[in-house]
């Protein structure tokens, strides 16, 4: 199944831009990797009918320790995202998203997967915190079995 990664996030804001990381790594892999920053809309210009898109981000949350591991898939991302986890991007990532998908019929079937590591520090520099730092390679190795099933 085609697969697009959409790398999120902000890497002078050290923890939100493990998304931005984690894209690189995969896309030095070989694998198809979108950068979007903080623009989820970047989507628009890009998108060429994936049947999977799996979107990689630093998350906000008051309910899991950072460097935790979530993933949500299908309207699990919608529902969650919005109720108990925030994206770093405010009307980022879900709402953009959702209206993307209002908008294109291709988008609007494929399978989504978003996968977020939650941030213990979103501040001016550029490096990661250890528990983020350490979530890296156990997120490429997710994002890899997603794309391989």
């Amino acid at each position: 199944m085609r697969t697009l990664i959409l790398a999120l996030g902000n890497e002078l804001m050290r923890d939100d831009g493990v998304g931005l990381k984690i894209g690189r790594i995969l896309a030095e892999k070989g694998y198809n990797v979108l950068e979007v920053g903080t623009d989820i809309f970047k989507l628009q210009n890009y998108y060429n009918g994936e049947k999977r898109i799996v979107i990689v981000d630093a998350i906000l949350s008051e309910k899991f320790e950072p460097g935790k591991i979530v993933h949500l898939k299908g309207e699990e991302v919608f529902e969650k995202l919005k109720a108990e986890i925030r994206s770093a991007h405010f009307m980022g990532a879900v709402d953009g998203l959702k209206l993307m998908m209002a908008l294109d019929e291709r988008l609007a079937k494929a399978e989504i997967h978003f996968i977020g590591i939650v941030a213990k520090e979103v501040e001016l520099g550029m490096k990661l915190s250890k528990e983020v730092e350490n979530a890296v390679p156990k997120v490429v190795e997710l994002v890899e079995k997603i794309v391989r099933s």
